[in-house]
């Protein structure tokens, strides 16, 4: 999630909710397919296997493949660090997210300043009231298996976020897809594509204390395995606008990931392996017509620690970063870095659940969060990543 500091009267000023540690932060090429490829065990973790089509992606950018599989990927020089759309590669390195390295990736929120706040010049209610985060009723995954949480790595070390298990329309009850805050992903403007993504459903399932968990395996940690993204997507206007502070580029923070398992699994997809996912709802209704919202994640920025997941309920209201953007919902929550990209539930024409938005931005006093209203552009990107993927 990215923080914010308070801003006049209607509004807060916006910053990074997980740019840090805490959270932050397409081709035609086909990075899951089938293809030979070649392993080897380099020094920074198990074996790594890189598709022979990465590696032909991988050498058009001028990157040594055996000095990317020896801890090149650690290289976050300008040249190195690729950012367009079509250049996302993220090779699989396993064991990488051992116990230790996942429950270590915690990082504080960064502070922002006013004069980094585009301002409110559009339809913003009133601040709302905050809610205070409830922790999520273990085990996780019968209460909301759909949840996990991102793990990934950027210039300043490991960082977390949260994220959502979707329902992909090319793949009815078979869904490799997750959906998450695109400064999960992608560094914005001034950076690029982070490094060793990986999804991890119901992370610490039975809500164990940070104290258990110092010897707590991988299976404990990560019942349901580790899910490396094989291939992710934010929206342009992220990659071109997005900030480590600020709320530029916030109404545009959406991802879409396809994951593949870790160890080549048992041939269920992530859907079936979980049991779970949840439609995306690019038509939510306008902020009147919603009784309420539910957010959930992994807060880990103070008084939090990023081990439990926890959800806030609320009426949403509404927030305007840049008079030319969409307006964001925004509820009252007391959830903190960590939780950025983590789902916003509302009930859907159907009654059902449905996704409608993601934990994007909120402020440095961590009483509420605003995320993306989904609609047209969020869509294209949810699609594309679906049909790169349909008939596979």
């Amino acid at each position: 999630m990215r923080s914010i500091r308070p801003l006049l009267a209607a509004a807060s000023a916006v910053a990074a909710l997980t740019l840090t540690a805490t959270a932050c932060g397409p081709t035609e090429d086909n990075a899951g397919g089938d293809k030979p490829s070649a392993s080897v065990t380099p020094s920074t973790g198990g074996k790594i296997t890189i598709p022979e089509d990465l590696k032909k992606r991988l050498k058009d950018h001028g990157i040594d493949v055996d000095k990317w599989r020896g801890g090149e990927w650690k290289n976050w020089d300008r040249d190195k660090w690729l950012r367009e759309a079509k250049d996302f590669v993220n090779p699989i390195i396993e064991d990488l997210w051992d116990p230790d390295r996942m429950r270590d990736a915690e990082r504080p929120d960064k502070p922002v300043e006013e004069e980094d706040i585009s301002g409110d010049k559009g339809v913003t209610d009133p601040t709302p009231s905050p809610v205070r985060a409830k922790p999520v009723e273990p085990p996780y995954h019968s209460t909301e298996p759909a949840s996990g949480k991102v793990f990934f790595d950027g210039p300043e070390g490991s960082m977390v976020c949260s994220a959502t298990v979707v329902r992909d329309p090319a793949h009815p009850g078979r869904s490799n897809m997750v959906w998450t805050a695109g400064h999960c992903v992608h560094a914005g403007k001034k950076g690029g594509w982070y490094r060793n993504i990986a999804f991890v459903p119901s992370y610490n399932d039975a809500g164990r204390s940070t104290s258990a968990l110092e010897n707590a395996t991988r299976e404990e940690i990560a019942p349901y395995g580790v899910w490396w993204s094989d291939w992710a997507q934010t929206s342009q206007q992220w990659i071109d606008q997005g900030g480590q502070t600020g709320g530029k580029g916030a109404p545009y923070d959406f991802a879409v990931l396809h994951v593949t398992p870790e160890k080549g699994g048992n041939g269920k997809s992530l859907e079936e392996t979980v049991g779970s996912a949840l439609p995306v709802d690019f038509n939510a209704p306008a902020v009147p017509k919603i009784a309420s919202m539910t957010a959930t994640g992994f807060p880990a920025g103070k008084p939090f620690d990023g081990q439990k997941m926890y959800q806030c309920a609320d009426k949403p209201g509404r927030l305007s970063v840049k008079a030319d953007q969409p307006t964001m919902y925004r509820i009252g929550c007391t959830m903190t870095g960590g939780s950025s990209g983590g789902g916003w539930v509302a009930t859907g024409k159907d009654g059902k659940p449905a996704l409608v938005s993601n934990t994007s931005i909120g402020p440095v006093s961590a009483g509420w969060l605003a995320g993306p209203r989904l609609g047209a552009d969020a869509k294209a990107l949810f699609d594309g990543v679906s049909k790169k993927y349909a008939n596979q």
